[in-house]
């Protein structure tokens, strides 16, 4: 049986920051242009690392000053 293929996590806010990093989901333009061509273990360490920037984001905005 072979595994269902992990789609993409974008969600049609597509803006890359001065980091290169998309807004919308997270990944980076390189990630973005290597979806395509990723099996499902490269798919995944790549949602891994949008999972850290997510949190890392989120962290960032609420810390006050």
């Amino acid at each position: 049986m072979s595994e269902k293929t992990i789609p993409s996590p974008c969600v049609n806010i597509c803006y890359l920051d001065d980091n290169d990093i998309c807004q919308g989901c997270y990944r980076s333009g390189e990630e973005i242009t290597a979806w395509m061509r990723l099996d499902n273990e490269g798919r995944k360490q790549v949602l891994a690392n949008v999972q850290e920037r997510e949190l890392a984001s989120s962290l960032v905005t609420h810390v006050k000053l």
